[in-house]
């Protein structure tokens, strides 16, 4: 027999007889075994999840369910096919052995694979103070449950709502809180909203579009502490710059941690940014070297981009969730040369105030931008992100139709100024600093991270580009 034979050979009993865990019931989780299904794979599938419900879809949460168009238990994920699987839910995988390769659970039970999909994703950022983290009225939003409670909180029309942290979610909870009619101030430690994600130029903008729909925006300032009444709820804020703000319903909005925890000990590339892992979703070692048995998919992963100098990008984003989801699943039930590469350019979208924005590539790589299409004035614009004369990212406001043409552009590595499109040009396309916040300077974390070359954190806690 021929070693393709042999290799053919062991694929096709693997698929018929392996053993593969998913240790997250996320959409990365169920798209992953939704593809390893349709890869041809029959062996046995095990779903591990820490919560209770079945896989659902998040970006409703802090859209349709705060608004009260949906129920926060109404937005369970569909499926594009049966996956036959042994769903573990509502218990945690609190530690994972390479050498026998298992998985171990909060209540002691073992989990054993041959192949083992990644896909804990990441959990909202706790009010940092525990005491006042308890007090009644004190929010965050991840979960459904969170969507659940806060969206009760804000249908009994409290006088104020405070919202800790302007990033999208915090944006999109500040709109939803005006179309219902509430009173809201956002504190942001950033010079303005966004500016982590879009930069200071574009920030500007959405602080004035903020301001111009009646949010109370306290910029360059932090909260320093919560303060409740006799009976335990939270009354107050007091800022960093002594001024306070009276709120009956306070939403910490302070970016994600990425669920890695459990990982202690196994031997991985797991830190701060994530899971290391190479383009297919191999997961790397802490010595860089690439596994074999181990694959990463969704906000957990960080893997380098060819686009981006092969810098290691965090991904939390919808279609990086199925795309790498699918592209690791392949790979997992496939040999050399077979493996498939997820090179998704990364993309989003928030709607908020208004406006649809949207946005194609790693607009934080730039260090330029230039509004390409449109009018600021009229909040109907396309601006595009340039760094060392190309073009590497590009954002929309009430302008998505356009985004396709930019993310043809930043495959292609244009040139930056780009070539307008023929239509809708902007008067003044001249670049201009895109004002990043520099290392160090206290903002939101962009959902799109840059998270350096290096794959091992055994040393080092990595920061953005620059850091």
């Amino acid at each position: 027999m021929t070693v393709a034979a042999s290799v053919a050979e062991l694929v096709r009993e693997f698929r018929s007889t392996g053993r593969i865990v998913i240790v997250g019931a996320s959409l990365a989780g169920l798209r992953g075994a939704e593809a390893l299904r349709e890869e041809g794979f029959d062996g046995s599938l095990t779903i591990i999840g820490d919560e209770p419900y079945e896989p659902y879809d998040r970006p409703p949460l802090s859209k349709q369910v705060l608004k009260g168009w949906a129920q926060a238990d109404h937005t369970k994920l569909p499926r594009t096919r049966e996956v036959d699987a042994h769903w573990r839910l509502g218990v945690a995988a609190t530690g994972l052995d390479r050498t026998t390769r298992t998985v171990h659970l909060a209540n002691g039970e073992q989990v054993q694979y041959d192949r083992l999909l990644i896909a804990t994703g990441t959990r909202a950022r706790p009010w940092p103070n525990p005491a006042e983290a308890g007090l009644e009225g004190v929010y965050k939003l991840r979960t459904s449950e969170d969507a659940a409670n806060l969206q009760r909180a804000l249908a009994s029309q409290p006088a104020r709502v405070l919202i800790i942290g302007g990033g999208f979610i915090g944006s999109e909870m500040a709109s939803v809180c005006r179309e219902l009619g509430l009173a809201v101030t956002v504190a942001e430690r950033g010079p303005a909203p966004l500016v982590g994600a879009l930069g200071g130029v574009i920030g500007e903008i959405a602080a004035q579009m903020q301001r111009d729909h009646g949010v109370d925006l306290r910029c360059g300032v932090g909260v320093s502490s919560l303060e409740g009444d006799e009976s335990g709820h939270v009354r107050r804020a007091h800022l960093s710059d002594g001024s306070t703000v009276d709120a009956d319903v306070v939403v910490a909005s302070l970016g994600s941690i990425r669920n890695v925890e459990w990982l202690e000990g196994s031997g991985l590339a797991a830190g701060f940014w994530g899971v290391g892992c190479d383009a297919g979703g191999r997961a790397f070692d802490i010595n860089g070297v690439v596994t074999d048995s181990v694959y990463v998919a969704g906000d957990v992963a960080r893997a380098p981009h060819v686009l981006y100098e092969y810098q290691f990008l965090a991904m939390e984003h919808w279609d990086n969730a199925v795309l790498g989801a699918e592209a690791a699943a392949h790979n997992m039930v496939n040999f050399e040369p077979g493996y498939r590469p997820h090179l998704l350019l990364p993309s989003f979208w928030s709607g908020q105030f208004g406006v649809n924005v949207k946005s194609v590539g790693v607009p934080p790589f730039g260090d330029e931008i230039a509004f390409t299409q449109g009018s600021v004035g009229t909040r109907r614009f396309a601006a595009a992100y340039g760094r060392r004369g190309r073009i590497v990212a590009a954002v929309t406001f009430n302008q998505g139709r356009w985004l396709e043409y930019y993310a043809q552009l930043i495959q292609e590595s244009a040139p930056f100024p780009p070539p307008p499109p023929g239509w809708d040009s902007s008067e003044d396309a001249k670049p201009m600093p895109a004002e990043f916040p520099e290392p160090g300077v206290p903002t939101a974390i962009p959902d799109v991270v840059l998270t350096g070359h290096d794959p091992s954190e055994r040393t080092a806690e990595f920061r953005p580009r620059g850091g």
